[in-house]
């Protein structure tokens, strides 16, 4: 005889007695009262992502810092306002003002840390030869932050901020120019210490301070909108061990900059460690970029042999 089947089985399951009901209403509310409360806990920040968008025709996008490419912020159009101005007392001091497009101030609990610092301002003059990359502190004032550099020319200086909001973690960019008197440069930098400002012809090698540097990449020519690999490399003139010791948390970083002074782009080693030491007798180090247009273009690579830190640039034409 079959046994006798079990009560209950193979019918639908009971319905919930109106206690049950209660207990669940009473947890999903207690779920989105904890889901509320979490939210409403500081976050170190009043802004919201929807503050660093803009949307529209040339609409700066925010890059994934995985990722870099060559950003033409010139042309775009960044939710993001930046100013700077000449300090009070002079000694190449300046302040700038970061914003939202609403007007609310962006300082240092509005970005997140990257390669060690909040914020990175990368400066160049109008023919490419001064290159500076500095980090502004922030004053007492919200949105406002203090920087110097040395330029060394008369010049009219563009200057590049590149910056995380804590919001998106994505990168973002804002640009400014600075016009520097005669007054303010004099004196700037000892002679020694000064660029050539006469664009040098084309190329990949560079030598100074008894260091020779290559940047090699993967095909010639470089075209417009084909990505390339980059292969930086670095010797002592005496064939001795080069010490390099890290920068912003990587050995070397590159920062394309094209003749208009319309964008540039931002580049890190590819490699899973940036810390892991590369070898000590020919450091050799590998980048990816993409340059959109053709045109006549300048690499800076920012190194630090031996303690000294050092910009040695590389000048390049991208073909059609």
């Amino acid at each position: 005889m079959p046994a006798a089947a079990a009560p209950g089985a193979g019918t639908p399951s009971a319905q919930f007695t109106p206690a049950q009901r209660r207990q669940a209403a009473w947890i999903s509310l207690g779920a989105v009262a904890l889901y509320a409360a979490l939210r409403a806990l500081p976050t170190g920040t009043n802004l919201h992502s929807g503050d660093f968008r803009v949307t529209g025709k040339d609409a700066l996008e925010m890059c994934d810092p995985a990722n870099p490419q060559f950003v033409p912020v010139i042309a775009a159009r960044s939710p993001v306002t930046m100013t700077v101005e000449p300090q009070t007392g002079g000694g190449n001091r300046f302040l700038l003002r970061l914003a939202t497009s609403s007007g609310q101030p962006i300082g240092p609990a509005e970005l997140v840390e990257v390669h060690t610092r909040k914020l990175h301002l990368l400066i160049v003059d109008d023919t490419l030869g001064d290159y500076q990359h500095v980090h502004p502190e922030p004053t007492r004032h919200p949105g406002e932050w203090s920087f110097a550099f040395s330029p060394t020319r008369t010049a009219v200086y563009r200057v590049f901020a590149d910056f995380t909001p804590a919001v998106t973690g994505r990168s973002l960019y804002a640009s400014a120019d600075i016009a520097i008197a005669k007054a303010e440069r004099d004196g700037a930098l000892p002679p020694a210490q000064r660029v050539e400002l006469n664009a040098p012809s084309p190329s990949w090698e560079n030598t100074r301070d008894g260091h020779h540097f290559t940047l090699t990449p993967s095909v010639q020519p470089v075209r417009a909108g084909q990505p390339v690999d980059l292969s930086f490399a670095i010797t002592r003139a005496d064939g001795g061990a080069v010490a390099l010791e890290p920068v912003m948390g990587a050995f070397a970083h590159l920062v394309a900059f094209d003749s208009e002074r319309s964008g540039f782009a931002h580049l890190h080693p590819n490699q899973a460690d940036p810390l892991a030491p590369p070898d000590t007798v020919r450091p050799r180090l590998a980048f990816k970029l993409t340059i959109p247009q053709a045109g006549r273009y300048v690499i800076w690579a920012q190194v630090r042999p031996g303690g000294h830190e050092m910009f040695v640039p590389f000048w390049f034409e991208v073909a059609p």
